[in-house]
């Protein structure tokens, strides 16, 4: 990805904010990095200069990398659809077709929509939506600079009209129709998140795989929550710019919202190489595994009240 084009009213506050740097005037330079958050933009401060990066602003924003019309969340209106089924596109398309063409092929059983958010991908979505068949025209959510995961996804959740919103990884091919069993879970007014992958842990420091039934998180590869649990904790934390550990952080943010989660029975899905994992070198990726593992702890390193197994049970 080439350096993001940031708009020039965001550089003059960048200019603004290094001159009030320089100046030790820390309470204007912090409400200068408050000033361009609201533009969609985060300051990311060097040796010598700051530079920002594209941030989903928390209201409908001219960001200048997006529609604003595409900014303005949805969540506070009805649903109009029993799911959302959301897609990020961004570099590998063989993967992103794949999805497309499993979702047309065994068609859901119930009112759906499809969200795709365009992260700025490397190709082109059209010829491959179109390929696939799809019986519903997809809803594109354009960028034309790189969110952070967390970012992209919320995006995606914002705009989404279901009564559940389903995130499917594009590593995940559906080989059968699965919305109607995912969305069964729901059937119990206590579930808030479900999916088809779930973990569990003992100490809330190292998970494993859990069998069907109530877990402490879902994994991000199928994950659906409830619109009114959705609308409680609003999305995940911005700061997981990369994806590993935000599905954590977000299962334990629904259920202290007081919500169960739920891993369904096995769903017909089939997961395929992961190339937010294998598309980095091993040093990149611990690297940034770790950093939001102790995001997670910072949050829920305190909450064994939340696990199921916690030693005291």
């Amino acid at each position: 990805m080439s350096p993001p084009s940031v708009p020039n009213d965001v550089r003059r506050l960048l200019t603004e904010r290094s001159e009030a740097r320089a100046a030790r005037d820390w309470q204007r330079a912090d409400e200068l990095r408050a000033r361009i958050a609201a533009l969609g933009w985060e300051v990311q401060d060097g040796p010598g200069r700051s530079s920002a990066r594209p941030l989903l602003p928390a209201v409908a924003a001219p960001t200048g990398y997006a529609d604003p019309s595409d900014l303005a969340s949805l969540l506070d209106e009805p649903p109009a659809v029993a799911a959302s089924v959301q897609l990020v596109a961004e570099d590998h398309a063989d993967d992103f077709s794949r999805t497309v063409l499993g979702l047309a092929s065994h068609r859901p059983a119930v009112d759906w929509e499809l969200v795709v958010v365009a992260n700025a991908p490397t190709f082109e979505l059209e010829p491959l939506t179109e390929a696939a068949g799809l019986p519903i025209s997809p809803v594109v959510l354009r960028t034309t600079e790189r969110l952070g995961w967390a970012d992209a996804r919320t995006l995606g959740m914002r705009r989404s009209r279901g009564e559940a919103t389903v995130l499917l990884d594009t590593s995940v091919e559906p080989i059968a129709e699965f919305l109607a069993p995912l969305l069964a879970a729901f059937d119990d007014p206590s579930v808030g998140i479900a999916g088809g992958w779930g973990v569990t842990s003992g100490d809330g420091r190292s998970f494993e795989e859990a069998a069907p039934g109530e877990v402490d998180a879902i994994e991000g590869y199928c994950l659906a929550v409830r619109r009114e649990a959705l609308r409680a904790v609003g999305g995940f934390d911005r700061r997981f710019r990369y994806y590993r550990n935000a599905d954590l952080d977000f299962s334990f943010a629904i259920r202290d919202a007081g919500w169960r989660a739920v891993r369904t029975q096995p769903l017909p899905l089939v997961r395929h190489e992961h190339r937010g994992w294998t598309s980095l070198p091993d040093a990149e990726r611990d690297r940034l595994s770790r950093r939001n593992f102790y995001r997670f702890l910072e949050h829920w390193g305190d909450r064994p009240d939340l696990l199921l197994r916690r030693p005291d049970r």
